[in-house]
């Protein structure tokens, strides 16, 4: 998630700038031609303006439609927040004596409050690590742009982006021999959680629970369970390709069309306005191409790049909140936005 409150122009031209070197070239490249007067096509400026309006409103309204799941995904993490605050709550409270007939030990009841947080971080840290796995329709599985792509993950995810750190916490928080059976399942998260309501059942047998609490948390699990859905509908169902895929190629086609109107146009001033044609030209097309980059990589929200739901920040303050409703002051540090974009 970018932070700061400008994106600063280097930054921009070593993410972006490419589109605007191979525009230049495109444009230049057009006006050399007219220059030895190989080509003499003029196409009227109305025509391709009203092609540069329409595309224009369509984009818009992909784009608005993009930043739609955005902002739907934000809230969903939004939910499982303060819905882990629930449960550590909950849990803190409901897993006591009360309803023991012999005094428990109270170590014994820690160990319990601590193996169903415990392993609610794991759930947070696995859901997290499953919505990272790339899908065909998203950015990082462009072998073309891998290259934009290695540069923000290094620049600003620290090593957040990858797996590697999900496994470090799933080994943190799980037990081994349940580690190794759960990390063995296709969704690892959805184990976690079923794993959760196992632990529960067996509680109420012992009678460290009675029926209302038992119900309550099974509820709180239930809608972790809505909340991962949720996500995991985003992540798997795709801005419709059809309509997303339609209007690059309606930039492409207004891009393409540009310098053929664009130049003969400005030739009319003066000789010299050619030459003036590049960059107006260049800078036009490189404002709509950056309208469908933004719109196409706001689409999908959990990419692992720094447009992306900060995830990893997100679990790591649920850690610490549920981490001190235990006691525990060794806790880890928040993450840190670095460069302006926090992962």
């Amino acid at each position: 998630m970018l932070t700061s409150k400008n994106i600063k122009l280097l930054t921009l031209l070593k993410v972006r700038g490419f589109h605007i070197i191979w525009l230049l070239g495109f444009m230049g490249a057009i006006a050399v031609l007219y220059h030895f007067d190989i080509i003499d096509i003029a196409i009227p400026w109305l025509p391709v303006s009203v092609i540069g309006t329409a595309v224009a409103f369509y984009v818009g309204f992909k784009n608005n439609q993009a930043y739609d799941r955005m902002w739907e995904a934000r809230k969903i993490w939004g939910g499982i927040i303060n819905d882990s605050r629930s449960w550590g709550m909950m849990v803190d409270a409901y897993i006591s004596d009360t309803f023991l007939t012999e005094s428990s030990n109270i170590d014994k009841l820690n160990a319990i409050k601590k193996r169903l947080i415990y392993r609610h971080i794991a759930w947070l840290y696995a859901h997290r690590s499953q919505l990272l796995v790339t899908t065909e329709w998203e950015t990082p599985h462009e072998k073309v742009k891998s290259k934009a792509i290695d540069y923000q993950q290094k620049q600003f995810g620290i090593g957040l982006v990858g797996d590697e750190i999900t496994r470090t916490e799933l080994k943190l928080f799980l037990e081994e021999s349940e580690h190794d059976r759960l990390i063995a399942h296709v969704n690892t998260a959805t184990q976690i959680i079923n794993e959760q309501s196992r632990d529960l059942a067996n509680l109420r047998k012992q009678d460290i629970i009675d029926d209302f609490r038992h119900v309550e948390l099974e509820n709180v699990l239930r809608t972790f369970y809505e909340l991962q859905g949720k996500n995991e509908r985003i992540k798997k169902f795709p801005l419709p390709r059809q309509f997303a895929h339609m209007s690059r190629i309606f930039v492409g086609i207004f891009i393409l069309l540009l310098p053929f109107s664009m130049i003969p146009e400005l030739m009319k001033i003066d000789d010299w306005a050619l030459w003036l044609s590049i960059p107006l030209s260049a800078l036009i097309g490189w404002v709509y191409v950056m309208m469908e980059v933004v719109g196409e990589n706001t689409a999908n929200p959990f990419q692992g790049l720094v447009y992306d739901i900060p995830m990893m920040s997100l679990c790591r303050v649920i850690e610490i909140d549920l981490r001190e409703m235990l006691g525990e002051t060794d806790l880890p540090a928040g993450v840190q936005a670095k460069n302006g974009v926090l992962m």
